[in-house]
């Protein structure tokens, strides 16, 4: 009987292993999904996005800005498995530490220069000073970040992610801009509960 139960568990195990393995967008069984909600024939249009049109000929902005191209901006990505998103960095500014729960990302510098860096599962930290031409990567579900310290000029990057819906977790704004309580907090960061609300009031403006 108690090999029966340990041939049961071994193969529950690597069922589940095998799962977290193949964890990712789902493989689609047509050439591509059209939304229910779209009528008639479908043309080129529906395969092309226009959103980025935004960022020609217009004034860079003063605060970090991203602009996706994501399935919800693009619905023909769904079941493509990629998405795009475009980041702009003027002087100064940073991408706070952030995890894609369901994408590696793969970080193009089109312009200027970024201070850039992940934290593997050891804590251990791997930075990188990228230039103009460089290309990065951020293993999936990894806390990672990205900073343009030239105190004079901008940086433009693009990211490709291995999924049309790769998510963004914000550790500063899931963690500081939540009903986590005052205290639990205080104790997790080893301070005291007017800390954490001095924090918390950065986050609520």
């Amino acid at each position: 009987m108690a090999s029966k139960i340990q041939f049961f568990l071994l193969l529950s195990l690597s069922y589940a292993i095998l799962q977290l393995s193949n964890a990712g967008d789902p493989d689609i069984l047509s050439d591509f999904i059209v939304p229910p909600n779209v009528g008639g024939p479908i043309d080129g249009n529906f395969f092309t996005f226009t959103g980025m049109r935004s960022l020609v000929g217009t004034p860079f902005p003063t605060t970090f800005k991203v602009l996706k191209a994501s399935m919800a901006e693009f619905p023909a990505l769904n079941g493509q498995s990629v998405s795009y998103a475009v980041l702009q960095f003027p002087s100064g500014t940073v991408n706070p530490p952030h995890t894609h729960p369901r994408a590696s990302e793969l970080l193009f510098v089109l312009m200027g220069s970024l201070d850039v860096g992940f934290v593997d599962t050891t804590n251990k930290l791997f930075t990188q000073k990228l230039q103009q031409g460089d290309i990065f990567v951020f293993p999936k579900g990894l806390v990672h970040f990205q900073f343009n310290s030239d105190a004079k000029s901008p940086a433009l990057a693009l990211s490709a992610f291995g999924s049309a819906s790769a998510g963004t977790v914000s550790v500063p704004n899931t963690v500081f801009n939540s009903t986590i309580d005052d205290q639990v907090l205080a104790l997790s960061f080893k301070t005291d509960v007017a800390t954490i609300q001095k924090i918390k009031s950065g986050f609520s403006g």
